[in-house]
């Protein structure tokens, strides 16, 4: 059972995320395999193994897509290595597929210490199913039977625990190492920003200012004239970019307040409204938050912004949709859910969202997700965005009220 887990974190720890789940499914595949090849014999006499562990795991985290080709392994190594008991296998293997996959939605919506027990508590339980199934089969329940038993549930237990614990580690890992390159990578850009953005803007506003002198000019020709308006549209997308940067700066001082975020989610929501009409997206806004914090009112309301207007953006391409705006509060947590029906993203794009200079869009800096990034981070808060394609995108706003 630990082979795979060992394999997995010396050589494909790092890889993309749907290598990694493809790969996790086959690791699992081998385990299992190992587990009826080496099965536990007991002095009774008595055998079992612990090929619904991995098979278990796999169900609770990638659903029927991730068990089926556990169930096709399991039951075809099982039939190659025949004798007593292939049939029943096969009986119980399919009722735990159409079974355990059931609660892999609300599994992984779960902490990770309540997925460690309720993987746990279905190990457990789907043993105890199995031993009741068995029991029906045997005449006399003896001694030699509730010996089974007992080693049968307390190591499905113990070692699901200790299965699910690393993997849980690994998880915690993965995000935290992701967290503190998007923290770098963040510093590096606001550094940067902060040292030549209005060194930058200077020369490009009196740049722009002679050259509109010199569109007016009568005495220049139309096609001079055509130059001048090209290289205006060229300073106004640098100006915009050098304006994305400015906003990684730190939070200003004079503009920090202490609220609950009410008056600039209204703010916002009314800039966006125009936009989203003519777009054919409806807004809709609910707000239910009575705790506060410190921030930037200015990069707050940019942040929010950019979020909204990416999400109209994602519909228009579709004729319009719905943009849901809500802000609620959980214990000591702002939380800030911005839901579109739009496009939505695959899981490369999505692993790549927040780095700078990376867009979905063909005409887009990706700094405006970066700044997203930057604000909530610099709150001490976190970011989290769920999208898939043909279904629209979620971003969630974590913002900690105890900072």
């Amino acid at each position: 059972m630990l082979f795979p887990v060992v394999l997995f974190l010396i050589f494909f720890e790092n890889r993309s995320y749907s290598f990694n789940k493809k790969l996790l499914v086959a690791l699992s595949a081998v385990a299992l395999v190992l587990c009826i090849a080496n099965p536990i014999i007991l002095d009774n006499g008595f055998i079992f193994d612990l090929r619904y562990v991995p098979f278990i795991i796999v169900a609770l985290f990638g659903g029927y897509k991730g068990a089926f080709p556990l169930y096709i392994v399991l039951n075809v190594y099982r039939f190659y290595v025949n004798g007593e008991g292939t049939l029943p296998s096969f009986l119980f293997s399919t009722s735990v597929l159409l079974l355990v996959p059931l609660c892999s939605s609300y599994f992984k919506k779960q902490s990770s210490k309540s997925r460690v027990i309720t993987a746990t508590t279905i190990a457990f339980a789907t043993m105890a199913w199995y031993l009741l199934t068995l029991s029906f089969m045997i005449k006399s329940l003896n001694r030699e039977f509730w010996i089974l038993a007992a080693n049968a549930l307390s190591t499905h237990v113990i070692v699901t625990s200790v299965i699910m614990i690393l993997l849980e580690k690994i998880i915690q890992n993965i995000k935290n190492r992701e967290r503190l390159i998007q923290s770098e990578r963040l510093s590096v850009v606001s550094e940067l920003a902060a040292s030549v953005s209005h060194e930058i803007k200077n020369p490009i506003t009196v740049t722009s200012g002679f050259l509109q002198l010199l569109y007016k000019s009568p005495t220049i020709s139309q096609e001079e004239r055509r130059f001048v308006d090209l290289s205006l549209q060229e300073l106004q997308r640098a100006e915009k970019i050098v304006s994305d940067f400015l906003s990684f700066a730190k939070p200003q001082r004079d503009n920090l307040i202490y609220s609950n975020m009410s008056e600039e989610l209204d703010y916002t929501r009314n800039v966006i409204m125009p936009y989203a009409s003519v777009h054919g997206v409806e807004v809709r806004y609910k707000f239910q938050n009575s705790l506060k914090c410190s921030y930037d009112r200015n990069q707050i309301q940019q942040c929010f912004i950019n979020l909204f207007k990416n999400a109209v953006e994602a519909m228009k391409e579709l004729g319009g949709g719905i943009l849901t705006i809500e802000a609620f509060e959980d214990r000591s947590t702002i939380m800030i859910r911005i839901r579109d029906t739009g496009i939505g993203m695959s899981k490369e794009e999505l692993s790549r969202l927040g780095k700078p200079y990376y867009s979905t869009k063909a005409e887009g800096t990706g700094l405006g997700m970066s700044m997203v990034y930057s604000t909530i981070q610099e709150l001490g808060g976190t970011v989290e965005v769920h999208s898939e394609k043909g279904e629209g995108t979620t971003v969630l706003l974590f913002i900690p009220t105890k900072q």
